[in-house]
Order: structure tokens, then sequence, then C-alpha cells
């Protein structure tokens, strides 16, 4: 049988070995072209006039202004060095160098002495400048979703340090020894970072809960209609309860194991429940100490083996026991059957996996200062530079409707397929190009994502679609 195409002439393989010679003469070579979809993306949504304009600094600094020193900071996270000192190794990096429009980075006591000098209000200003890029993101994006799913949850990250607001607390990986506590909020649908604070090592209060949960829904975008909330028993409280109800959102939260409440669980009428892992299930109508009114409970009930004669340890109490049983108990306002109520708080383990995320790839947990209000700051650019990979996969998706079915790219792949691209820079009368290797695989995806970036344009108040369909 004849092939039906010409076959292609393969040209010998390149012989690398220990006596190949080397030299350092290469000039404009960087191993970061996947910074040019990302600067794109900043400039076409005007991101350099929404930070001169949000966030606010009495010092004036000489080698680059404030929004360049920022953006270097982030754009260093986002490429993975965590820490000030580390930016020593991209300092002259062609492509970066050539975003922030310098011929070197400043060294790291000029970024220390920016960053020591910021107020501790530019965390919130970095949080309103996040909101603005989400919403000018959405519109450009073509997304629309009227609901949203917000998980929200905290974090322990283990001082090894004399950082202030350290505490002894909460901390099963490490027991004894300092820590922060932060609360953070995503959206489950875009995996995006929504709102969130660094904390000291103490568990969140009531009225800290309810504080972040009513700031989160301000943070979402105008067009959002219906929320839907889910937390841990880390957040079962009265006042996280009446804050759900106050931004109108319906929610679920794993409840916490107290006496009245194990004696309800006694006295409930128990059912079979072959649509979950439970052995029974049962609900009721249950007013803790302090409520204002009753809520529903839902519960499952899984009974214990022989083997299972000293109590585990759990994490944030989600599984509770008594001497024959395993419980998991929430409170709801939901009027879905059990098994759904159950199957939709389980989906919340998508919201820890984006902490680790958060955690291990945009250096969420490296806080470089002794100092808080510095820490704070880091902490929201780190997230900051975890929202710029979430937005750049929302351009990046394939053309599709449901936003259930939409594939989350992790920030540590993200940077091994399109950020970890070489390339060279090349200028010509007058104009700056890049050109990347004929060998990349992502060449397409690189390339579809380009030419809607590009596409970007502003539009009455907003930003006009440049993908069909919208992700609902």
């Amino acid at each position: 049988m004849e092939k039906s195409g010409p076959e292609e002439t393969l040209s010998e393989p390149n012989k690398i070995g220990a006596s190949t010679p080397y030299d350092f003469n290469g000039k404009n070579l960087t191993p970061y072209g996947g910074l040019l979809p990302v600067i794109t993306m900043l400039e076409k949504l005007d991101f350099q006039s929404l930070v001169e304009q949000t966030v606010t600094s009495k010092r004036i600094p000489r080698a680059m202004d404030l929004y360049r020193f920022l953006l270097g900071i982030v754009l260093g996270l986002y490429i993975g060095f965590p820490r000030l000192n580390q930016l020593r190794f991209i300092a002259r990096d062609p492509i970066l160098t050539g975003i922030l429009k310098v011929t070197k980075l400043p060294v790291q006591s000029t970024f220390w002495r920016l960053v020591n000098a910021l107020h501790r209000n530019v965390a919130r200003q970095i949080l309103t400048v996040m909101r603005s890029m989400r919403e000018r993101v959405w519109a450009a994006a073509n997304v629309k979703l009227d609901v949203v799913t917000i998980d929200t949850d905290t974090t322990v990250h283990t001082l090894y340090g004399q950082q202030m607001g350290g505490r002894k607390s909460y901390n099963p990986k490490n027991k004894g020894k300092k820590s922060y506590q932060p609360i953070l909020t995503f959206i489950a649908e875009t995996r995006e970072y929504v709102w969130g604070e660094l904390r000291n090592g103490d568990r969140p209060t009531g009225k800290q809960v309810g504080d972040h949960l009513r700031n989160v829904r301000a943070a979402l975008p105008p067009g959002v209609k219906e929320v839907c909330g889910r937390a841990d028993s880390g957040f079962y409280c009265r006042e996280a309860v009446e804050a759900y109800e106050e931004i109108n959102a319906r929610f679920v939260i794993s409840a916490r194991k107290t006496s009245r409440l194990v004696e309800e669980l006694r006295q409930a009428a128990w059912q079979p429940s072959p649509k979950t892992d439970g052995d029974a299930e049962c609900e009721f109508r249950y007013q803790p100490d302090g409520w204002e009114k009753p809520y529903r409970f839902v519960a499952l009930r899984h009974e214990k083996t022989r083997e299972e004669t000293e109590p585990e340890e759990t994490e944030q109490y989600q599984l509770f026991e008594t001497s024959r049983y395993k419980y998991r108990v929430f409170v709801t306002d939901f009027s879905e059957p059990i098994d759904f109520v159950v199957w939709f708080y389980n989906q919340r383990g998508g919201g820890e996996n984006l902490i680790k995320e958060a955690n291990n790839d945009a250096g969420l947990a490296a806080h470089p200062s002794r100092r808080f209000d510095v820490n704070s700051n880091h902490f929201q650019l780190a997230m900051l530079a975890y929202n710029l990979n979430c937005w750049l996969m929302l351009f990046n998706r394939e053309p599709q409707a449901d936003a259930t079915a939409l594939q989350h790219t992790t920030l540590a792949t993200s940077r091994l397929r399109f950020l970890f691209v070489a390339a060279k820079i090349w200028r010509h009368a007058g104009r700056t190009g890049v050109s990347y290797s004929d060998q990349y695989e992502e060449k397409g995806v690189f390339e579809r994502l380009m030419d809607r970036l590009r596409r970007i344009a502003p539009r009455g108040q907003g930003y006009a679609p440049v993908m069909v369909p919208a992700l609902r």
C-alpha cells in the first residue's frame, strides 16, 4: 500500500556529551518566555492604572516607581521565587527587565526598604485591585456565573522565626510551635481567591468569621445573584450562620461536638443511608445555646469496629465519636435530601487543594519579615500571583458553557507548560520581538491564548468578550 503523503526528512539528532563545548555568548535569551501572555493580559486590562490609583505609599522610590516594584515582586512569586533575595537570580533576565523597563532589577535592600515602607492598608488595597481585576477578567473572558459556590477555610503556617503575631494554638503537624492561621475563601467554579487575611495563630472568633463572609460577598462580581457557602467545623458558630443569612447565601457547615448535640443524635430517628457512605442518616431541628432560632441539622452515623477502641484525632473535628459510633453532622438551610447535602459538602475538598497550591506554589507560607504588617502585604501579593494563573486559565479554556466541567490547571503545571518556555528577545528597526522554538509542543494553545488576549478591548464601562460561548 502506497503512502498518501510525502515522507518527512528527519534531521540528525544533536549529539551532546561530556566533551560538548559551551560558552556564555548567547544574548537576550530567557527561560521565562511565558511571561509575554501575562503582561499582555495585564496591559490589555489596564492593570497599571488600577494599581496606581488604588495602592498608596509615602515612600517615593527612585530605582523604579511603585507599580513596577510591586509588579516585579508579583512576577517573581509567579515564576516561583517567594523570597526577595531570590530575585537576584532573575535580576538581568531580558523579558522581565523589558516588562519592568529597567536594565537590571534593584538589589535586595532596595526592595526591602520599599516593602517595609508600605502601610498596613496596602493589603486591603491589593484586595481591592483583585476585585476590580476579577470583574474585568470575567467581562473579557465572557464568564457569566449567576450562581457561585464559596469555600472558606483556614490554614496553619508554622513559624520558624520571631514573627509578630505567632501563637501556640491549633497546629496538628507541628504541635507546640507558633503559627499563623489565616482565613481564605475561593470560588469553587473558577478556583479564584476572593478574600482572605493573615491572622495570628489563634482560632478566628465569631465576629471575625462574620466580617470575613460579608467582605467575601462584597468582593464578588455584581453579576452574581446567588451564593452557596461551605465551611468546616472551625467556622461552626452563630455569627457565621447569621452572616450567611445576611448576605443571602445558602450554606452547609460541619458541626462541632457538644454534649447537647450528642444527646440530640441519640434521640434522633435514624434511617438506613444507601446513597451515602454512612451506615445510617437522620435529620432534626435543633437550636444550639445562644442561637436565635432552630436550624436543620443532618447527620451520618458510622458504627465503630472492635479495633477502633481509642478515639481518633481528626483534623478540625470533622468526625466526632461516642462509645459506639462516629458521626458527621452538618447545619444547613438546604431543603434538599440528606445525600445531596453530604455530596455538596464533600466537594469542598477542592478548596483545601487550592490552599495547598497557594502555600506550596505561590509562596503563601513564606513570611519574610518579623513585622506582621509586612507579612500581611506579602500574603496578598502572593495571592495576586496565584490569581494571575486563574485568570490566564479562564482565557485559555476550551470553548465550553458549563462551569462545572471547567478543568483547573495548577500553578505548578502552568509553569511547566506555559511559563518555562525558552525564548530569544530580538530588536530590529526600532521594534522588539520574542522568538520561540519551533519545537514547542504547546505552540497551538499558546497562539490561541495570545490571540484572545490581544483582542481584549474596552466597551462602555467594561470590556468586550473575546470568547464564546459564555461560561455559566
